[in-house]
């Protein structure tokens, strides 16, 4: 693919880029904000794609640094102003959910990715959800392949913690399988 496309392919990669967004922020408008800009920017600097390059990763990676700017912005703005958060958290229902059982157990799964440390889930999020190589993620995050994989290793070994089941006498008995 060559610059003169990204304009054409850009559209059908922004669901994506919506979810990756929205798993970096936590919020839905948030979100949306982030791919406006990171797509604004990607389309001002589609001369910087390389020819063999994975748009989807070069368009995550964009996310991501912009996504970074703005924490970076956000943490100066407030040294001088009043720290606020948002209370109200917005959840997507699975339209085509309908076993309740299921979509609790989906609940629990996003609710521990979520508590995981920012690192962690970013790796987590582009690996798991979005099928990126540890290469192109290690390329997207701007760090070697083995910190990919360590932040990825441990990211499961804590999700997986949280769903681990014991037996009656392993929790007498303070262990755990």
């Amino acid at each position: 693919m060559n610059d003169d496309d990204l304009p054409t392919v850009l559209p059908t990669l922004l669901p994506r880029l919506w979810r990756f967004a929205l798993r970096l922020t936590q919020n839905q408008h948030d979100a949306e904000d982030l791919v406006q800009r990171a797509c604004v920017r990607a389309l001002e600097r589609r001369s910087q794609l390389q020819p063999g390059t994975s748009t989807l990763s070069w368009l995550f990676s964009i996310v991501h640094s912009t996504w970074m700017n703005e924490l970076r912005a956000r943490s100066i703005r407030s040294r001088g102003s009043m720290d606020w958060q948002d209370e109200e958290i917005e959840q997507f229902a699975d339209p085509a959910g309908r076993n309740p059982e299921l979509d609790l157990l989906h609940r629990q799964v996003i609710d521990a990715v979520e508590a995981l440390p920012e690192a962690q889930r970013v790796v987590m999020v582009l690996v798991a959800i979005e099928g990126l190589s540890y290469r192109e993620a290690a390329d997207v995050l701007d760090v070697p392949i083995g910190t990919v994989m360590s932040r990825l290793s441990r990211a499961r070994l804590t999700v997986g913690q949280r769903f681990s089941v014991q037996s009656p006498a392993a929790v007498r008995k303070g262990e755990s399988l």
